[in-house]
């Protein structure tokens, strides 16, 4: 018969295995830089396991993680602790075309977002990766509404002047073209 404390270990065993690839690709995000985010998630898990047997496991874990990835990313920025990387080499030999389009794509879109401001780099992966809305956002990061939805059409705005026409209009200068060929 397992003991509680073995129970405990292995839902969370089970927690780190079925989510924890998702949680680094966020991290990877957050960061701009895969070691760096390796850090991050692991750093964040033990955080997560010393408090896991006082959770309540039936709600989501997934939201306590990614708030104690936020607070943890937020300080190690704080305290300077980042450094710059150069963007990693596609891997060789991929068989498949669309999927070496694919990574080049998600290269070069991590390679944007890692030239973004660290607030408006979080705010674009939290609502557009993780697919939060607004105000768990503004929650997390410990602003307002306003100021995430002014983060995300400062960053958006910056990501297609970084990206290129190629990865879709700029709404900007669009609405001010249409205005001048109707006046």
């Amino acid at each position: 018969m397992l003991r509680d404390r073995d129970v405990i270990d292995e839902r969370f065993a089970a927690f780190v295995r079925g989510r924890g690839e998702h949680h680094l690709r966020v991290a990877v995000l957050l960061t701009g830089d895969w070691h760096a985010a390796e850090d991050l998630v692991q750093a964040s898990l033990v955080k997560l396991y010393r408090a896991w047997p006082r959770l309540d496991t039936a709600a989501d874990p997934d939201a306590y993680l990614r708030r104690i990835m936020i607070n943890t990313h937020r300080s190690w920025w704080r305290a300077r602790w980042r450094r710059e990387t150069p963007a990693a080499a596609l891997p060789e030999g991929a068989a498949d075309e669309d999927m070496e389009d694919r990574q080049a794509l998600g290269a070069l879109v991590r390679q944007a977002l890692t030239r973004l401001p660290r607030q408006q780099r979080a705010v674009l992966v939290l609502r557009y990766c993780e697919d939060l809305p607004e105000t768990e956002v503004a929650e997390l990061l410990g602003c307002s509404a306003g100021a995430v939805k002014t983060h995300v059409h400062r960053g958006l705005r910056a990501l297609r002047e970084l990206l290129g026409s190629e990865f879709g209009p700029n709404p900007v200068n669009e609405g001010r073209a249409s205005q001048r060929d109707s006046g």
